[in-house]
C-alpha cells in the first residue's frame, strides 16, 4: 500500500540559540509532532550573521538530537568534556538521557551553513539513561547509486540495493529510526519500503516532489507527513529533487514538555528544572 500526503506542515521562519535563524516545521507548536519526532529545524544562510552566534552552552534531557550538516562547520563541546567537529555531509546522533549541557558553535565566519536538526523522543525507560553521543564522518556514510542516476546516504536503518541491504552507522535504537537524504535527477521516481508500524514524513529542501498515488505535489521546506501503507513512491519535477525521508516506531506514552526538557510528567519536568538549576547535571554520570 503506497503512503499518501496526510498532513502538511510548513516550515517556519524563527530563530534559536543565540540568534540563529532557521525554518522549524515539526515543533513549531509543542501539539504539532509526529510521535516519536519532536521537533525539525531546518537551517541554510550564506550570511554569517544568520548564524556565527550558534547555540551556546544550553541543557537537554529525556530525548535524541540529530544534527546532520549539509555544509558548514560546527564544533560540539559538552560538560563531559566530550568534543567534535561536525562538517559538511556529517552527523552527531547525541542521546541527552538523563541530562547533558553542551554548546553547538561555527568554526567558520563566512560561506554556506545549512543542514537540519532533529529531536527523537526517548522511552520513558531510557529517559534517565547516561548520556552519549556518536560523531559520524561523512566517509562513514553509505552512499548507494540509484539506476537513474539519483543517490541514497543511509545514515540510520538500512536501505534495500540492487544486490544487498545497505545498514546506516544509526542501529540499535528502540524507535528503529530512518534517516535517508534522496538525490533525485529530473523527472526521476523513487521507492522505499517503510514499515506500516512506523510513522513516516518526508521534507524537501531542494527541488520538486510528487508524492503517493495518484501523485500529489508536495511543498518544499515542509514536514510531509505521510498516511497509513508500507511504501513510499515519490517522482522528482524538472529540475530535480533533494528530500530526507525520516521514520521511527512511535512511543505512545505522555509528552510533557518545557523548553530542551521533554519527560512524561511534569513532576519529572519539575525534577529536571531542579537537577539543572542546582548543578546536579554535572555529576559525573
Amino acid at each position: 500500500m503506497i503512503r499518501n500526503i496526510q498532513t502538511i506542515i510548513p516550515g517556519i521562519a524563527t530563530s534559536d540559540g543565540a540568534g540563529v535563524k532557521l525554518r522549524r516545521s515539526l515543533g513549531g507548536q509543542q501539539q504539532v509532532r509526529l510521535d516519536p519526532f519532536l521537533m525539525l529545524d531546518e537551517f541554510s544562510s550564506n550570511d554569517p550573521n544568520d548564524y556565527v552566534a550558534g547555540f551556546p552552552a544550553h541543557p537537554h534531557r529525556g530525548f535524541e538530537t540529530v544534527t546532520y550538516m549539509l555544509e558548514g562547520h560546527m564544533l560540539h563541546e559538552d560538560h563531559l568534556g566530550n568534543l567534535g567537529h561536525l562538517k559538511t555531509g556529517g552527523v552527531q546522533w547525541m542521546t541527552a538521557g538523563r541530562g547533558i549541557i553542551h554548546s553547538e558553535m561555527p568554526q567558520q565566519v563566512s560561506g554556506a551553513m545549512r543542514g537540519f536538526q532533529l529531536w527523537i523522543n526517548l522511552p520513558a525507560a531510557e529517559k534517565m539513561k547516561p548520556a552519549a553521543y556518536k560523531d559520524i564522518q561523512v566517509e562513514d556514510i553509505p552512499q548507494v547509486i540509484l539506476d537513474n542516476g539519483g543517490s541514497v546516504k543511509v545514515i540510520a536503518g538500512s536501505f534495500e540495493g540492487d544486490e544487498k541491504v545497505i545498514q546506516g552507522p544509526i542501529q540499535g535504537i528502540t524507535t528503529a529510526p530512518l534517516f535517508l537524504d534522496v538525490h533525485l535527477p529530473a523527472d526521476t521516481q523513487f521507492e522505499h519500503h517503510i514499515s506500516k508500524e512506523q510513522n513516516a514524513f518526508i521534507y524537501i529542501y531542494e527541488g520538486d516532489l510528487e508524492v503517493g498515488s495518484p501523485m500529489q505535489v508536495a511543498s518544499k521546506q515542509a514536514a510531509i507527513v505521510l498516511g497509513d501503507g508500507d511504501l513510499l513512491k515519490v517522482k522528482a519535477g524538472s529540475i530535480g529533487a533533494q528530500f530526507i525521508v525520516l521514520a521511527a516506531l512511535p512511543l505512545h506514552e505522555p509528552i510533557v514538555q518545557h523548553g530542551p526538557f521533554v519527560m512524561n510528567t511534569r513532576a519529572e519536568i519539575e525534577q529536571a528544572i531542579d537537577d539543572y538549576q542546582n548543578n546536579r547535571f554535572v555529576i559525573a554520570q
